[in-house]
């Protein structure tokens, strides 16, 4: 995927996992307040398996956004993916068709050109379509673990954007906020886009929906929600302009 600034790419070898991986720990760790690391790197063990993605500014050939795919043939395999350690995705078990994980997107910090976001979607719209893939799915994070500064987001995700009860998430892991259980209140819509991540905006535009309470993870002082697009349920003018950018 390329534009005039940017393009992306999947990494070729160990030096480019690497520097994704450097690129996850200044946005994930040094830049967030999250438990920091010796190695200064951000790796776990499904960088082993999964396909990473640069976006790198082509002028030159900077890094400033990174992403990793793993690919899964159906529902059946949902307890290999990273998202499984944290909620509980039973449900989702019955999905008879591939899909794929999409997790660690960031962008370098203090970049915020949009367009490095369209060039990421055009590259996952390539892997889609070439793989077949019907369920896009991921943990799209809020930065912190105060949920009272997204809550007009997290009112907003219950008064439109629940998972269908047929693949809602479970409750798995140790902390949770319960928003779903929990706020009474109608959302303001400017202050809920405005505090929700630009990724997960991203997902709910494609009619993506989330599930019914947030992880809150201390170790990456980050609050998560399981985030699911089913591919079908994307409407077509989006579908088109996803496919352009995708060449």
């Amino acid at each position: 995927m390329k534009t005039s600034t940017y393009r992306a790419r999947v990494a070729k070898n160990a030096a480019d996992v690497e520097a994704a991986q450097r690129l996850r720990y200044f946005a994930f760790i040094s830049e967030t307040g999250a438990a920091p690391r010796s190695e200064e790197r951000d790796t776990d063990e499904f960088d082993d398996v999964c396909r990473h993605i640069l976006v790198e500014e082509v002028a030159t050939g900077e890094l400033v956004a990174t992403f990793r795919l793993l690919p899964l043939s159906s529902g059946a395999d949902i307890s290999q993916s990273y998202s499984a350690q944290y909620y509980d995705l039973d449900a989702l078990r019955s999905f008879d068709q591939p899909m794929v994980e999409m997790g660690r997107f960031c962008v370098a910090p203090g970049v915020t050109d949009p367009d490095i976001l369209r060039v990421a979607w055009g590259a996952v719209t390539r892997f889609v379509d070439r793989e077949g893939v019907e369920l896009l799915f991921g943990c799209s994070s809020f930065h912190g673990t105060d949920a009272g500064a997204y809550t007009d987001a997290f009112a907003m995700l219950k008064d439109q954007h629940l998972a269908p009860k047929r693949w809602l998430p479970r409750i798995k892991a140790p902390n949770v906020f319960r928003f779903a259980q929990r706020l009474r209140r109608k959302p303001d819509r400017k202050a809920a886009l405005r505090t929700m991540p630009p990724l997960l905006r991203s997902y709910l535009t494609m009619g993506g929906w989330v599930s019914d309470h947030a992880v809150v993870d201390q170790d990456m002082n980050t609050l998560h929600v399981f985030t699911g697009l089913e591919i079908g349920a994307i409407p077509p003018a989006r579908a088109r302009a996803l496919r352009a950018v995708a060449g």
